[in-house]
């Protein structure tokens, strides 16, 4: 016969119970939950460390570093995973650069909280030695697969590639640099080595994928998004490679208006995208991993940098 003690003491386990597997299944729940990644990014913006001057023309009062710190922050307070990078081309466009040669730029962008950079053919503008100088103001790696800097004043300061652990993903960062031959007179880049970048940088993407178990592979490029003729662009570079599943550009100040969406050499998916020039823009693309690691573009944004107002 069933007690009223036995009764109670029969209810408190099997609501035990029910507390436990509630419990369980919102452990299972929150580990298929889809894991978020916000990409934070620049290009090309050339020494601008100060708005676009007051002065009639069409960018005035946009860009600036302050106006992009407070950005940079926001974004940071909602909680997500963030990943802040640049495609190169920091140094050349202001006085600042002029007198300082680039420190104030390197202090700027610590300050930020860059997690990496690439090189762009104007950071080569008062030398390698100026650079690998300039680096000393930098708490983030220059990820280059596709110059070879030994015997130069760059030797062992870039590096082919960085893996950041973001909550439980793991994400591959390399860069490739545009053929500076033509381009940067021989005697700022010296004894550097143009490589091809579409092998290079597929061979260490296809390292980070396959023997990392990298979630992610992104390559930040200063090759340019688009050309006429059969020079390697963004979209050639993202056509003919592997591995890699996002490009972040430079060097043509292109105004993307939203990421564009490639097939790499085996039908897969590689989105490029770049956000013109002097820090107008802060690039913003929002991810989202599924528990099999199949990630989505949720969203892009192209957050303008600045008040843009008229006199």
């Amino acid at each position: 016969m069933l007690t009223r003690r036995n009764f109670i003491q029969k209810t408190a386990l099997t609501a035990g119970a029910l507390v436990a597997g509630n419990s369980l299944m919102s452990e299972v729940m929150a580990e298929e939950a889809a894991q978020k990644l916000v990409i934070l990014h620049t290009n090309d913006v050339h020494s601008r460390l100060e708005p676009f001057p007051m002065d009639g023309g069409r960018n005035q009062g946009l860009g600036g570093v302050a106006a992009r710190a407070e950005r940079i922050k926001q974004v940071r307070a909602e909680g997500s995973q963030v990943l802040l990078l640049d495609a190169g081309d920091i140094f050349q466009g202001t006085p600042y650069f002029n007198f300082y040669k680039g420190e104030p730029e390197m202090k700027a962008m610590a300050a930020m909280g860059y997690d990496a950079c690439t090189m762009g053919n104007h950071d080569f503008d008062a030398g390698l030695e100026n650079f690998a100088n300039q680096l000393m103001h930098a708490n983030f790696p220059v990820l280059l697969s596709n110059y070879d800097f030994s015997h130069t004043p760059m030797e062992h300061k870039a590096i082919p590639y960085k893996i950041f652990k973001k909550g439980k993903l793991k994400v591959g960062i390399t860069g490739v640099g545009i053929e500076l031959k033509g381009l940067v007179p021989e005697n700022l880049y010296g004894a550097t080595r143009y490589l091809d970048p579409v092998k290079e940088a597929t061979r260490v993407a296809e390292h980070l994928k396959k023997k990392e178990g990298c979630d992610m592979v992104i390559c930040l490029s200063h090759l340019g998004a688009k050309y006429r003729d059969n020079k390697v662009s963004d979209e050639v570079f993202a056509k003919e490679s592997d591995h890699i599943d996002l490009v972040i550009g430079g060097h043509t100040h292109t105004f993307f208006d939203a990421p564009v969406v490639y097939k790499n050499k085996s039908g897969d998916d590689v989105i490029v995208n770049q956000v013109g020039w002097g820090g107008i823009v802060l690039g913003r693309m929002d991810f989202a991993f599924q528990r099999n690691k199949r990630k989505n573009l949720e969203a892009s944004h192209t957050v303008v940098i600045g008040k843009k107002t008229s006199e």
